[in-house]
């Protein structure tokens, strides 16, 4: 049995990158807390299917597709959110592409381009939201960070300086923002078993690695980070701000 904050109910709920994987277990969590939410992401046959299989839910998910490298396209999407019925409640900055890469073959406009898809947006979709929750007194915004770059990956340099910004991130907006009962929190997950990261173990031997490296020899599934996000929008977490929060089952090494 999963917990329920009955402070979740009725809330209006935002997730970026909601459509599969770790995004997708977060929709579907808080739309059975009885959030009405709001999710976003560029895969329109993943937004779409998962807002069917949630349709009996007490409030459906409604599934935008918006390209959060494009500011415009972000703006507008928020403003009809709220257009649609009030402030927002929580934001989830969820989306992330942790594409491999070598230090030899990045050119610029790579570079520019994996910072905007893994860091850019969170600040702006968090500018988006905060005038609303200032007004309402109050808020709560969730960043996805990543257990990557505490452990030095490899082939991840630009994936990991901008999960690393995450981290600072979050402690600037919670610093300019708890004045006005926002709370802001980084999330961080280690190796999740979702469907794209199991196409990156090539072996039962490589899986078994991190496994062992764990302190918890168990894997980790998307519904132990959707878990951890529900706690930390929900006023059981009323006095927590600028911090981060593994969900890493103690992974100490590669």
């Amino acid at each position: 049995m999963s917990a329920i904050y009955p402070s979740l109910a009725g809330k209006r709920v935002v997730i970026t990158g909601g459509g599969s994987g770790i995004g997708a277990a977060m929709v579907e969590a808080f739309a059975r807390q009885g959030a009405q939410v709001f999710f976003l992401d560029i895969a329109d046959s993943d937004g779409r299917a998962l807002q069917a299989k949630l349709g009996d839910a007490a409030r459906p998910p409604v599934f935008h597709r918006c390209d959060l490298t494009e500011l415009q396209g972000v703006r507008a999407t928020f403003a009809a959110i709220e257009a649609s019925g009030g402030p927002i409640d929580v934001l989830v900055n969820n989306a992330a592409n942790d594409d491999r890469h070598e230090i030899g073959t990045v050119t610029t406009d790579y570079w520019d381009q994996r910072i905007a898809v893994n860091l850019r947006h969170q600040f702006f979709c968090a500018q988006a939201v905060s005038g609303g929750m200032r007004a309402a007194g109050g808020g709560v915004i969730l960043n996805l960070g990543s257990i990557s770059w505490h452990l030095a990956l490899p082939s991840l340099s630009i994936y990991m300086t901008a999960k690393a910004g995450i981290e600072g991130l979050t402690k600037g907006l919670a610093r300019d923002l708890g004045g006005f009962n926002i709370r802001v929190n980084c999330i961080v997950p280690g190796a999740v078993r979702t469907p794209r990261q199991m196409k990156l173990w090539q072996s039962p031997e490589s899986e078994a690695q991190v496994v062992a490296a764990q302190c918890l020899p168990q894997r980790i599934d998307p519904a132990h980070v959707a878990a951890m996000a529900l706690f930390l929008a929900s006023d059981d977490a009323a006095r927590c701000s600028g911090r981060e929060y593994y969900v890493d089952a103690g992974w100490h090494g590669a």
